[in-house]
């Protein structure tokens, strides 16, 4: 059964926030909210998180999993990034956009793509994510919410903890987030390509 926190959207409170914290470094995977939509989220190296959520959202190998970082700094141990991706990324976080990077070495290799060594890292502009994120220390394994055979992603606590209780550890909820998954954009080949169309306006990257 998975404990449902209660997090205040403007102040989230200190404890919940740890106990969030200390779950997810115990191999806990939550569901919590994000400037987009509701995401899956783990502990970076947890090969039990990331083989549960590719289990819930019946993932292959092929999925891009998204390193949830809290500032650019962070993103940057994550993935290379050149000159002119640096100032396109930059002027677009923190926001709705996951960007697909070549990783580095602090990635493990069972996150990256099997044949393109790339990984997706984005920057939320979330009041608790960005909390949670803090006191974790580190990025946050995620992938979006959305289940298999279902267009829209889920949007409410009380809906995920109702039908995914027995599959996740804690529900996190601060009321409303966003509900539209992340636009993607893959920098891996140098140009901006346009992989999802989302939350994130597009405009900037065509």
């Amino acid at each position: 059964m998975a404990k449902y926190f209660d997090v205040h959207p403007e102040n989230p409170q200190p404890r919940s926030i740890a106990q969030i914290a200390d779950a997810i470094r115990s191999e806990a995977l939550i569901a919590y909210p994000t400037d987009s939509c509701y995401a899956l989220g783990c502990r970076l190296g947890s090969r039990d998180g990331m083989d549960r959520i590719r289990s819930i959202r019946r993932l292959d190998d092929r999925h891009h999993f998204t390193l949830m970082c809290r500032d650019f700094a962070q993103l940057g141990q994550f993935v290379r990034v050149d000159n002119d991706v640096f100032r396109a990324v930059k002027a677009s976080t923190p926001g709705s956009y996951t960007f697909i990077l070549p990783a580095t070495r602090e990635v493990p290799r069972k996150l990256m793509h099997p044949k393109k060594k790339t990984v997706g890292v984005r920057i939320p502009d979330h009041v608790v994510t960005q909390a949670l994120l803090a006191e974790l220390g580190e990025p946050l394994l995620s992938s979006t919410l959305l289940l298999p055979d279902e267009e829209e992603p889920l949007t409410q606590g009380w809906e995920i903890k109702d039908r995914l209780d027995h599959a996740l550890d804690a529900v996190v909820d601060s009321g409303e987030c966003g509900t539209e998954p992340t636009t993607v954009v893959d920098f891996s080949g140098g140009e901006a390509e346009i992989v999802r169309r989302g939350a994130g306006d597009t405009s900037r990257f065509e």
